[in-house]
């Protein structure tokens, strides 16, 4: 063992690495640093909008990049350029990205380092922080499901340790065992917010006991010491699966982006660090150990300047992105070719909840690598009964069991995507969709627009009234998502299409809310085939025709519908099962009411912000002039859903729908 003369800030040992791969570390922290340092002068020219500086951390980044193997997935944050430069990224495409030009990675469409990389196995942040804990969970659950042998490094700050997403993240690896390397960059501040109001543990270490996981502090800016420790880890962990929690010890020597300055730091704290650089001592013991000198240092250097002042101009020659609308609107969802497989002539008459279950087997058998996560849904068979016996089929490695998580299972299905495999989640109800909110609404909804990258995820979702459950398991609240660009939504109300709309949905590489109305669940039967069948998304079902008035509905209102229109056997009414909420069939609500000039619109989901507006704003701006009264929408009262039945009876909008059908049809 080899080790510096002269004592120097760092110790360094050299633990009989190859003088090739020493000075490769040293090249590789070099390069970030001076890719920085002319970033800085750029931003001052205002050629880029915002940097988010890693000088004083290389070391973390490229050490860990380092012992990887480049088919294995890292997930970095926005102070690890060395994690993109070590894997070779074209220096052209980061500057293009930066800038905001068509060769970088996103189309324009975000900065920074929000972005990944499939080519380079690569998955960037989002300003969330958090989520990106769970999805290197299910990169690393698929990798251990195929027996790669492959491990999966995550990045985060000690700001980003105290998000609920990081805790979940630790304890689905721990309970999993998923081969999966949690890296805390501790730089001592959160913004302008110091560690010691951040967390009020000694080291962010500790908490790897709480999850029974392995956990290891090292002084990250020993480059050295970085190198030889993560690939003893990784080297463990890639023989037998477990996650390892390390906490990097550094410091942050500017501003969280450059507008914030460093004020908040004390002097003396900055003076403390800067003298613990970890390319300038590392640069000293080489020198000492007569591995480089001024010579080879110069020559490094020319090449890295050389490199940035070729690509940067690459990129500042690159002409600025034109706006294409088309583009723009194809890349919210990758495309899908959908294959219509008709159903055969042999049917079983079966309620809801057999349908979905039926198409959950059928699927399950169709695709081999298919994984469908939940609480209790394992043995236990889910609190609805619907993947009962799955276990036993298919095998709890594909059938899992999940803690008490719905961001880090959202998440996890994600990871999944990104490694080529689908994946189903379960919601035990709908309600508790809240708890996974963020991931769905920025990860899964954008990531394909972002960086093209799909989220292949079905989210199944119990939801509705009308069986006693109470404010926490009976809400409808498909408008939180209906809104948001990037997700599907389907609603069905009948056996027959349950099952087919599900087998489509699992088939579509987008991701796909699933709501399922618990009080249809074993209240409706239908006549159903028994092979496995598909049934288009955005292709409304016409149930009844008419000529004197369009009732649109979906879910359970369709069979509120059904039912009052038995008071009412002459009506002539188009009654229309939406079936899917996004994509929605307008061309069939327009030729409805292009042909009866009234409509009424029925909702379970409380009035304001719901689907029903939306549509009834479509119908005013498209088919004004063919209305012959106002569109009417009927929906449940504004207030959260009650227990008690009479209560329940009363918020739901059964009643009212008839006394306003009735209104319409005299105006």
């Amino acid at each position: 063992m080899k080790t510096s003369k002269k004592p120097t800030q760092i110790k360094f040992s050299t633990e009989n690495l190859t003088t090739e791969v020493l000075l490769k570390l040293y090249e590789n922290m070099l390069k970030p640093r001076l890719i920085e340092e002319k970033m800085l002068v750029l931003l001052r020219q205002g050629k880029i909008s915002k940097w988010f500086s890693g000088i004083g951390q290389e070391a973390i980044a490229v050490g860990v990049t380092m012992v990887l193997n480049n088919d294995e997935y890292i997930l970095p944050m926005h102070r690890n350029l060395g994690v993109f430069t070590s894997r070779k990224i074209p220096l052209y495409r980061l500057f293009a990205q930066w800038q905001g030009k068509a060769s970088g990675f996103t189309k324009g469409r975000d900065r920074s380092f929000h972005f990944g990389t499939q080519q380079y196995n690569i998955v960037g942040m989002i300003s969330h922080l958090g989520p990106q804990l769970g999805v290197a969970d299910g990169i690393a659950l698929a990798s251990k499901l195929r027996e790669e042998k492959t491990v999966t490094a995550v990045f985060t700050g000690e700001g980003g340790t105290s998000e609920g997403d990081f805790h979940e993240a630790l304890n689905v690896a721990s309970v999993w065992q998923l081969p999966v390397l949690f890296c805390i960059e501790n730089n001592g501040y959160g913004l302008s917010t110091p560690a010691s109001e951040q967390y009020n543990c000694e080291n962010l270490a500790d908490r790897g006991l709480g999850y029974g996981i392995a956990s290891h502090i090292i002084d990250g800016n020993n480059i050295l010491e970085v190198y030889t420790k993560v690939k003893e880890i990784v080297e463990r962990i890639r023989k037998k699966p477990h996650p390892v929690l390390i906490e990097f010890k550094t410091f942050r020597m500017r501003g969280h982006e450059e507008a914030s300055g460093t004020k908040y730091v004390p002097q003396e704290l900055m003076n403390t660090w800067a003298k613990k650089d970890p390319i300038e001592n590392y640069h000293d013991f080489l020198k000492k150990e007569g591995i480089i000198n001024d010579a080879i240092v110069s020559k490094i250097k020319t090449k890295i300047l050389h490199e940035i002042n070729e690509h940067l101009e690459v990129a500042f020659n690159e002409i600025d992105i034109k706006p294409n609308l088309t583009e723009e609107l194809n890349d919210v969802f990758k495309s899908f070719d959908y294959k219509h497989i008709t159903p055969n002539s042999s049917v079983k008459e079966i309620r809801l909840i057999d349908a979905i279950s039926d198409g959950l087997r059928q699927s399950m058998d169709r695709y081999n690598e298919l994984v469908i996560m939940g609480q209790d849904i394992a043995e236990y068979g889910g609190v609805f009964k619907i993947t009962e016996g799955f276990v036993e089929k298919y095998g709890k490695v594909r059938v899992r069991n999940t803690p008490i998580c719905e961001s880090a299972i959202v998440e996890t299905a994600m990871g999944l995507s990104i490694a080529g495999m689908k994946s189903i989640v379960e919601m035990q109800f709908a309600d508790f969709v809240s708890s996974g909110f963020n991931p769905i609404v920025n990860y899964l909804a954008k990531s394909y627009y972002r960086w093209g990258q799909n989220a292949d995820v079905v989210i199944r979702m119990p939801c509705g009234g009308g069986v006693g459950a109470g404010p926490f398991h009976s809400q409808t609240n498909e408008a939180w998502f209906t809104k948001t660009p990037g997700l599907k939504v389907v609603y069905p109300a009948f056996p027959y299409d349950a099952k087919g709309l599900l087998n489509t949905a699992i088939n579509d590489p987008n991701p796909v809310l699933f709501f399922e109305h618990k009080g249809l669940y074993r209240s409706i039967r239908q006549d159903v085939p028994t092979n496995y069948y598909t049934l288009p998304f955005g292709k409304a079902n016409l149930i009844k025709t008419g000529d004197v008035i369009t009732i649109i509905s979906y879910g359970a209102g369709v069979h509120w519908v059904l039912d009052t229109m038995k008071k009412y056997p002459e009506l002539s009414a188009d009654i229309i099962d939406l079936r899917t909420l996004q994509p929605l069939d307008t061309e069939t609500i327009y030729n409805s009411v292009k042909k009866t000039g009234k409509v009424i619109i029925l909702q379970e989901d409380s009035l304001f912000g719901g689907i029903a507006s939306d549509i009834l704003a479509q119908i005013m701006e498209n088919c004004f002039e063919y209305l012959d009264a106002p569109v009417k929408r009927v929906a449940s009262l504004e207030t959260p859903i009650p227990f008690a039945k009479t209560l329940e009876d009363q918020y739901l909008p059964k009643l009212r729908f008839e006394k306003v059908l009735k209104e319409l049809l005299t105006y």
